[in-house]
C-alpha cells in the first residue's frame, strides 16, 4: 500500500512540473451523479464539470465555460446560467482549483446528452492552447431514444455503443467528428477517472504508458476500447483547429479535443 501511495505521489508530481509524456493527458469532464434514472429513483441530477488529469486526481483551473446545455428530443437547452463555481483539489495538491457544478431535473424521458465547449485554455508545457468539447449522456425513465443524436460542436463524438447500461469489460464504439465529418485516423487517449464515485480505491499504474490509452480511429474515425474496471471511463480523440488564438501577441496552435465518458459497472 506504501508503494502504491508513493508512486501515485511521484506520478503526480511528474505532472504538475509539467514534465513531456504521454501519460498526463487532459480531460474536459462532465460527470454526473448516476447515468441512468429509473422509475424509483429522484427525477434530479447532480453534474460537475471540471478540466483534469482523470488518472492522477489533478485539477487544472477552468474558466466559466463558452457555452452549457443539454440535447434532449432534438432539442438544446441552454444551462450555462445555472453553473455555480467551487473549488477542488486532489489529497497531494496544495493549491485549490476551480470547477463547476449545477443541479438538473428531469421532466420527462428519454436521453439527455449534456454538453460543454470551454473558454480556450493555454498549456504552456505545451505551447498550445486547448478546447474540450465534452459530452455524457445520461438516461431517464426507460426511454432509450436520442443517445446516438449530434449536437453539433466543432468535434465531437458519436457513440456507436449505446452509452449506459454498461458493463465492466464491454466494449465502447464511437466516431470522431470535426465540422461534421469523420475524422480518419484520429488519435483517441483513454483515461479512468480515479476514485471514481462507488470505486473509491486509488489505482497505481505500474508505469507511465498505464495512465492514458491510446486507440487510433480507422478511415472512418471509428475506434473501439473494452473498458476493465467499473467507474467512469473519459475517451478524448484530439486533433489541430484549422485556426489559431493569440498568446502574448503570437499567433498558437489550438488542440481540439472531442471527450465523451461512460459509466461502466461489475456484473453481480
Amino acid at each position: 500500500m506504501q508503494t502504491k501511495h508513493f508512486l501515485f505521489q511521484a506520478m503526480s508530481l511528474a505532472c504538475l512540473l509539467g514534465l513531456s509524456t504521454t501519460g498526463h493527458a487532459h480531460f474536459g469532464t462532465i460527470v454526473p451523479s448516476d447515468d441512468i434514472i429509473s422509475q424509483e429513483d429522484p427525477k434530479k441530477l447532480e453534474i460537475a464539470v471540471k478540466f483534469i488529469h482523470p488518472m492522477e486526481g489533478h485539477f487544472m483551473n477552468m474558466a466559466k465555460p463558452k457555452q452549457f446545455g443539454v440535447l434532449q428530443d432534438g432539442k438544446k437547452t441552454d444551462l450555462l446560467s445555472t453553473l455555480t463555481e467551487t473549488k477542488g483539489k486532489a489529497p497531494d495538491q496544495d493549491q485549490t482549483f476551480t470547477a463547476w457544478e449545477t443541479a438538473y431535473a428531469i421532466t420527462r424521458p428519454g436521453d439527455y446528452t449534456f454538453y460543454v465547449e470551454p473558454v480556450p485554455y493555454w498549456e504552456p508545457a505545451e505551447d498550445s492552447f486547448i478546447v474540450h468539447y465534452t459530452k455524457v449522456c445520461i438516461n431517464a425513465l426507460g426511454l432509450e431514444k436520442g443517445w446516438d443524436e449530434p449536437v453539433g460542436l466543432e468535434t465531437e463524438i458519436i457513440p456507436l455503443t449505446r452509452p449506459y447500461g454498461l458493463w465492466t469489460g464491454n466494449l465502447f464504439t464511437g466516431q470522431v467528428l470535426v465540422k461534421g465529418k469523420p475524422a480518419a485516423g484520429a488519435e483517441v487517449e483513454v483515461e479512468y477517472l480515479n476514485e471514481s464515485p462507488g470505486n473509491p480505491s486509488i489505482v497505481a499504474p505500474p508505469s507511465d504508458p498505464f495512465v492514458t490509452q491510446v486507440v487510433k480511429a480507422d478511415a472512418n474515425g471509428v475506434f473501439s476500447y473494452a473498458m476493465p474496471r467499473a467507474g467512469w471511463w473519459g475517451f478524448a480523440a484530439l486533433s489541430e483547429a484549422d485556426w489559431k488564438l493569440k498568446q502574448d501577441g503570437v499567433e498558437k496552435g489550438v488542440e481540439i479535443g472531442a471527450v465523451y465518458w461512460v459509466h461502466t459497472i461489475d456484473m453481480k
